[in-house]
């Protein structure tokens, strides 16, 4: 759902102009706002939002992206180079140190990826090891069955800064794909002590952790010996745990809080937010997209002319408009606009057709009421609820919205298959690609298949694009099977987020990068 590595400074994702006639502070402290994490800070166990603005900045992966398409390059990687893009030869660059001062080494990262695959430690992002040769001894697909082995096959160390990676098959996008937290090295401490490391993580990124307190903050300072382009102008971060997104606003206007990426429903209501902010606004390109999940779990909602009903029930036009303020633009496809090989039109039952909408709920022959439920905070409620009154006032059935406590809290539900209806699932990319917008949601038990959607056709063409070592041609295939899920929908496309953000007056310059995360390289503290 988000990478780890960071946008260089020059090219930031996003825009945010500067103010102030003083000078900047490189000993100052910034402020972000934080949701509550869902689990502890592992790489290869988090892939929430609130998590990875603190995982981010902790580690640096062998890729990194830049610039508001996303464009990638070699951070921790001194090279990754292929013939048939099925074996990857990796070297990676010398003297750069984990935050306890040990030096990150080859073996830091193959160790790393075969904890994140071994089937016994219940990592979330273990699917994104899954082409790696070996992966089915280290993660059988029955999951009553014993791993043969703790280390995949596919993964050789070729000396202290050099090993090799073998696939199962050739997958063009490997190269890229290791930008993503879950490849990121992981130091000999934590596999003498997974537990301890929980409690006081060591990454090899720009900043590096001081301390967490449950639902109040998560603490990082800068790491004055690293080695990235990606550094930070700034000394300490401070990701504030807020359960109501209007109070951090508040607390942005005044100065408590520095930086959100997204503004609540408030703010965005007929613009307020332009006059409120003035050159304080921060825009950016994401690429990312909400959808609204339909659990196949879920009694009655395996109904293929169910969710036909619903998507066309909803005015996605009116909703972003008033609700949102055009801040979002409305989806018709599974692929974020602005990821090569996203097409307009894929999902022929988004758009608003109260007649169709009517005819296909009767078909269905669906009873009892809806229900869409989300966390609430965030701004996430009211478009929800808007949702839900256009799906009730089509089709005459009632809809509610559900919220869960916090953030946490809601994706403990999902990722726990707990849903009792509905439910929002918001994707940003982890690297640019359209594989990355398919696979991790769509593939039978992809890593974030949190609809337990399955298709035998949608796999086999899935897996035939990745095996395609021709980019171009891949993504036709990818496209190919986009086009079986839109008749499929597993889940239902609503909207894409522009992206607009707001700093404090505390800051000279701030921006957002693809991931609707800070951009913290780009942020500069104005001196007091």
């Amino acid at each position: 759902m988000t990478s780890l590595a960071l946008a260089l400074t020059a090219c930031g994702g996003g825009s945010g102009s500067s103010t102030g006639a003083g000078g900047t502070d490189p000993d100052g402290t910034v402020s972000v706002y934080g949701t509550e994490p869902q689990n502890a800070l592992v790489p290869s166990n988090i892939n929430d939002l609130g998590g990875t603005k603190a995982i981010q900045p902790m580690f640096a992966t062998l890729v990194g992206f830049k610039g508001a398409d996303a464009q990638p390059f070699n951070l921790m990687a001194d090279s990754i180079t292929t013939t048939d893009s099925k074996v990857y030869d990796i070297k990676i660059k010398q003297g750069w140190k984990f935050h306890d001062g040990t030096e990150v080494k080859a073996h830091n990262f193959i160790d790393a990826w075969n904890y994140g695959a071994y089937g016994p430690n219940g990592q979330l992002n273990t699917d994104f090891y899954s082409n790696i040769q070996g992966y089915a001894d280290v993660h059988p697909e029955d999951k009553n069955a014993k791993p043969t082995t703790d280390k995949m096959s596919g993964l050789v160390a070729k000396g202290d800064y050099e090993f090799q990676v073998t696939l199962t098959a050739p997958f063009s996008v490997f190269d890229i794909k290791v930008g993503y937290q879950a490849f990121a090295p992981l130091p000999d401490s934590f596999f003498k002590d997974p537990k301890g490391f929980e409690q006081h993580p060591i990454g090899n990124g720009p900043l590096k952790f001081v301390s967490r307190t449950p639902n109040q903050d998560i603490k990082l300072t800068r790491f004055d010996d690293y080695k990235g382009d990606d550094k930070v102008k700034f000394k300490n971060l401070d990701i504030k745990i807020y359960s109501s997104q209007e109070t951090a606003y508040q607390d942005l206007l005044s100065g408590r809080l520095d930086f959100m990426e997204a503004l609540p429903p408030s703010a965005v209501a007929g613009g307020k937010y332009k006059n409120d902010l003035g050159d304080r606004l921060v825009t950016g390109h994401l690429l990312g997209i909400s959808t609204i999940n339909i659990p196949y779990y879920v009694p009655g909602y395996n109904n293929l002319e169910l969710r036909k009903a619903i998507s066309m029930a909803i005015d996605r036009a009116q909703i972003t408009k008033t609700v949102m303020n055009d801040t979002y633009v409305p989806a018709d496809g599974y692929i974020s606009q602005g990821i090569p090989g996203a097409r307009p039109g894929v999902c022929q039952f988004c758009k608003y057709d109260p007649a169709a909408a009517k005819a296909a709920f009767q078909k269905s022959g669906f009873q009892g009421k809806l229900t869409i439920a989300s966390n609430a905070d965030g701004g996430r409620k009211e478009p929800l609820v808007a949702a839900c009154n256009s799906i009730k006032n089509t089709l005459g059935v009632e809809c509610d919205f559900v919220p869960a406590t916090d953030f946490g809290q809601w994706r403990s539900i999902v990722t726990g298959h707990k849903l009792t209806g509905m439910g929002r699932s918001d994707w940003s990319a982890d690297y640019p690609s359209i594989e990355d917008f398919l696979n991790p949601i769509f593939k039978t038990g992809g890593s974030s298949n949190d609809s337990t959607y399955s298709n035998p056709k949608v796999d086999a063409a899935l897996a035939q694009a990745d095996a395609t070592a021709n980019k171009d041609a891949a993504v036709k295939l990818y496209q190919q099977a986009e086009d079986l899920i839109a008749q499929d929908l597993p889940t239902i496309p609503v909207w894409d987020e522009k992206g607009v953000a707001a700093k404090s007056k505390n800051l000279k310059s701030a921006a957002l990068d693809f991931r609707r995360m800070p951009d913290y390289p780009s942020i500069e503290v104005l001196k007091k």
